[in-house]
């Protein structure tokens, strides 16, 4: 049997230089402060697939579920020759639940920001769907990225943005990101996104601190890229891992807290810690479901059909450009 040649991949991968001065500037905030987006290294990317089989973790489970009963619908009402751009495929398993009921697709993109897990889920997707284009990109989809061109013609672009990674952004970066995707779909695409729900706090909290501590695991992931990458001296045992909901927010909050008072060290530059003091490292806004019909609509589109668990724990939504 012939093997396929790996697809080709687009590298724009975000530069140590641009690491750096990320970090430095988060730390030197006051409260302090680091991007979730680095959480995303091979490594993160393997922790966050650890996380969503935890007991704990809803959200995959529930929108997993979403998916497999309601696929088929959801690949009629997103049309035929489909290109497929998906923003932070990781290991693109709810896309597969897609890719076996879209019809007559012009291709799929997998866009990530961790190249290596990137690598190995476009060579795995275009072995196990050999007659479908795959043309992954390495890039941060909070910047403008290239978008390949298909052989086959496009009848419709569609954003794939699953799991509740659109409640990780800001609300100025969130409507950046879905104005950006109402751009790329154009007046005959849509796009497919994962919307988290509100609910009651115990259950939020345990979701994002299980008890394996792999979501502390994934936390410290930064530090000990910090250190590995940019030369940094954290000392990991020295911070602790804590996630809060804040109710006036609507979100949970993730904090690596420093357990005495201590130094760091990056790059020749020095950070003073307090004990108790925290970097705060990501957010997890909850929706419900008109308020994120008002953040879809300032960002251009409206709430086309939107598919839920019988307990209302999570959505699928399809976003169709206004007018």
């Amino acid at each position: 049997m012939d093997t396929l040649d790996p697809p080709e991949l687009h590298d724009a991968s975000v530069s140590d230089a641009t690491f750096l001065q990320d970090v430095l500037a988060g730390l030197r905030a006051d409260p302090k402060t680091l991007p979730c987006k680095y959480f995303y290294d091979q490594r993160g990317s393997q922790l966050f697939d650890e996380i969503c089989i935890q007991p704990e973790y809803y959200p995959t489970r529930t929108e997993l579920a979403i998916m497999e009963v309601n696929a088929a619908s959801i690949a009629e009402s997103l049309g035929e020759g489909v290109l497929l751009i998906e923003l932070g495929s990781g290991s693109s398993v709810k896309t597969r639940l897609l890719l076996d009921h879209l019809r007559n697709m012009a291709g799929y993109i997998p866009l990530d920001i961790s190249l290596e897990h990137l690598r190995m889920t476009a060579e795995a997707i275009n072995r196990d769907y050999p007659e479908l284009e795959v043309l992954p990109v390495c890039a941060d989809y909070l910047q403008d990225f290239f978008v390949p061109e298909p052989a086959k013609p496009v009848q419709h672009r569609v954003v794939y943005f699953p799991g509740s990674t659109i409640g990780n952004l800001t609300p100025g970066l969130a409507n950046d990101l879905l104005a950006r995707a109402a751009r790329l779909c154009g007046s005959s695409g849509s796009m497919l996104i994962g919307v988290d729900l509100k609910k009651d706090r115990a259950t939020l909290e345990a979701a994002y601190s299980d008890a394996n501590g792999v979501t502390a695991d994934f936390n410290y992931n930064l530090l000990h890229r910090i250190n590995n990458e940019l030369g940094g001296n954290f000392d990991i045992d020295a911070f602790q891992h804590e996630a809060v909901y804040n109710a006036e927010l609507g979100r949970v909050e993730s904090h690596l807290v420093s357990t005495r008072p201590q130094e760091v060290d990056i790059n020749g530059e020095t950070f003073a810690f307090a004990e108790g003091e925290s970097i705060h490292t990501e957010n997890s806004h909850k929706y419900s479901l008109n308020d994120f019909a008002e953040i879809a609509g300032k960002a251009g589109f409206r709430v086309a059909h939107v598919w839920t668990d019988p307990a209302d724990l999570f959505s699928v939504q399809m976003l169709v450009p206004e007018g």
